[in-house]
């Protein structure tokens, strides 16, 4: 049986974890590395610090991850296999409130990006989610 996430080593896990998956997408790993050119050592430490306080309330984390990401060319697509991906991170790793609430983040994070990004309206959200 899988743990839920507990600690600030399970958020590492997942990040590492999430990302490694990332780094391995056919559709995501090009925007991360090459039109992004993210650094690694210096980004998983900022997401460690995002989860940790979307999921424990460490307030770990101050910056605003919205501008960052209205320069990419990332498209719906784009978006949808963020959250397939990091959905089964989380599946792969932990099972239990936490989790659930981890998964319902990241597409509500992806939700509200996509709106802002003008890539999706009210009326292409899932039912009950407006």
């Amino acid at each position: 049986m899988k743990r839920d996430i507990e600690t600030e080593e399970d958020v590492k896990l997942l990040v590492d974890t999430f990302y490694a998956h990332v780094n391995e997408d056919g559709l995501l790993a090009p925007v991360f590395n090459n039109v992004a050119k993210v650094n690694w050592q210096h980004h998983l430490p900022v997401m460690y610090n995002f989860w940790s306080s979307l999921l424990f309330g460490s307030m770990a984390y101050k910056g605003q991850p919205f501008p960052k990401h209205t320069r990419l060319p990332i498209k719906q697509e784009h978006f949808g296999r963020w959250v397939i991906l990091f959905t089964q991170t989380i599946e792969e790793l932990f099972e239990g409130t936490k989790a659930e609430e981890a998964k319902h983040k990241a597409k509500s994070i992806a939700r509200i990006f996509q709106m802002r990004m003008g890539l999706l309206s009210l009326l292409d959200q899932e039912p009950g989610m407006q």
